[in-house]
């Protein structure tokens, strides 16, 4: 999720600012001043938001342009696509992954269970993670150049398709969370930030329940 930080805010963390960086440079005269980043090389170990500091540049996809984010990751279970963990983290490349373990982790009881999710869980490190946790990594695979962690003996199992069609549900989740106004976060710090998204994903279950009792 984007943070309410601005880029203006991505600031050098070096003082004084080196010469010739121009990320020390303030922006121009105004109440909202320009600021020029045409050939400024920024990084998340070489700046940080003066806005919110715990916030990390985060480029979601190629082509898309980066932005200063924090990372929400939720746990749905299956039966009735509820909401039955979150955790918010700073935006890398292995948050989705170590996040999907501490949630499973933290699910109560010792009963064998499948985890579904997206080709960005299919590692060798997170099946081999959830099979020390007594699950089955039900992830999409990733052939692309590539050799799937997901071997046959998961894939030709008939529930390994149930997890493929069912996780898409997440999405639903997400896109309620988003829309109800954290696609942009108006909060700063990861404490606050995820107090939000924890609120926000209590309201999406509350408003599922009535429709899961009216079936029931």
């Amino acid at each position: 999720m984007a943070n309410g930080a601005s880029m203006k805010s991505f600031r050098s963390k070096s003082l004084p600012p080196k010469a010739g960086d121009g990320s020390g440079e303030p922006p121009g005269p105004g109440r909202n001043g320009d600021r020029d980043f045409h050939g400024e090389k920024r990084s998340n170990e070489t700046h940080a938001s003066t806005g919110d500091p715990e916030a990390r540049l985060y480029r979601k996809g190629n082509g898309q342009p980066a932005k200063l984010a924090f990372m929400g990751h939720a746990l749905m279970e299956n039966r009735h696509a509820l909401v039955v963990d979150v955790r918010l983290t700073a935006a890398t490349g292995m948050a989705e992954r170590e996040a999907a373990v501490s949630m499973v982790e933290a699910i109560p009881g010792g009963h064998r269970i499948t985890v579904g999710a997206d080709k960005t869980y299919d590692t060798k490190d997170f099946a081999a993670n959830m099979r020390s946790l007594g699950a089955a990594a039900h992830a999409a695979q990733n052939t692309s150049n590539r050799r799937s962690a997901i071997n046959g003996r998961t894939t030709r199992h008939p529930g390994y398709a149930v997890s493929l069609r069912i996780r898409k549900r997440i999405e639903e989740v997400f896109g309620w969370i988003k829309g109800a106004g954290l696609r942009k976060t108006r909060h700063r710090g990861t404490a606050r930030v995820g107090w939000m998204f924890t609120l926000t994903a209590t309201a999406y279950n509350l408003i599922r329940l009535p429709k899961l009792l009216a079936t029931a």
